[in-house]
């Protein structure tokens, strides 16, 4: 059986409330956590919430990250989705634990696309 994608959600835990809640920190990281893995950015979409919390996306060209936080509970809500073979979302995930500073990481990798047949991703020449 083959797979277009892997798809990693990621929990994040123990993550000072004042890294969850700096927009620029959080989206700054994000961008790098796709970079990390070798994945090539193309657009970003952040909000930061008031009184706290942001969500966010970076789209990549092999599909996306996102993350949603939750500052007041040290938690991140965090998923690498990338097609292909030559991007590792779990690189993405190590780093994101990592450099939010979080305590410990809960993640689980799904298989997006699968087929009984291989299959093979071939992104268009032009996004």
């Amino acid at each position: 059986m083959s797979a277009l994608g892997r798809h990693i959600i990621a929990e994040l835990y123990g993550c000072p409330e004042e890294t969850l809640n700096n927009l620029q920190s959080i989206k700054q990281e994000m961008v790098l956590a796709a970079k990390k893995a070798g994945a090539e950015v193309r657009e970003t979409a952040f909000h930061k919430f008031d009184p706290q919390g942001i969500s966010g996306v970076v789209v990549i060209s092999e599909s996306h990250l996102t993350i949603h936080t939750w500052p007041e509970l040290g938690y991140a809500a965090v998923d690498v989705f990338t097609c292909g073979q030559s991007v590792d979302p779990w690189l993405s995930c190590h780093y994101l634990k990592d450099n939010l500073s979080a305590n410990n990481m809960a993640a689980r990798e799904l298989k997006r696309g699968i087929f009984e047949h291989e299959v093979e991703h071939k992104p268009a020449a032009n996004y």
